[in-house]
């Protein structure tokens, strides 16, 4: 029969048996580092802009295509401007003014004129039309620089 009594050493070293303050900081530290590494690699700000690009170019297409539906269909539009420059904004459905007036096609050709997610006009859709030589034309200024003023 062994009595004799333990270390003193030997005693912690039994009695220790989870992590130290000073390794748990170190591991938060690596997480953090990882964390912004990931982030910067991802640029969340960049995709969503890429992603609002994707959505306006969607919405551009969408509204000529109900437009050269509702041609095709024997009706006309009147007063479209010529050139990109000279490019009119869209009114939103049930507004009329100074932008050009797009509710013929809802809700036949579109349920409805899509909206610009950065417009901040209540009246406006953010997208603009104009005519290219025989060919009426959609565009959005947030994409294309040249898109009217």
């Amino acid at each position: 029969m062994n009595l004799k009594p333990r270390s003193s050493f030997t005693r912690l070293r039994t009695l220790r048996r989870g992590f130290t303050l000073l390794e748990l900081m170190i591991v938060l530290g690596i997480f953090g580092i990882l964390a912004l590494i990931v982030l910067v690699a991802i640029n969340p700000t960049k995709q969503l802009s890429e992603a609002r690009g994707a959505n306006r170019h969607a919405s551009v297409r969408e509204i000529e295509n109900a437009v050269i539906q509702y041609i095709i269909d024997g009706n006309a539009l009147a007063g479209i401007p010529a050139g990109k420059i000279n490019s009119q904004d869209i009114c939103r459905t049930g507004i009329s003014g100074a932008c050009y007036e797009l509710d013929v096609l809802s809700p036949t050709y579109l349920v409805s004129l899509p909206i610009d997610p950065d417009e901040t006009d209540p009246d406006l859709t953010g997208y603009r039309i104009y005519m290219l030589g025989s060919f009426i034309k959609v565009c959005s200024p947030r994409v294309d620089t040249d898109c009217g003023t």
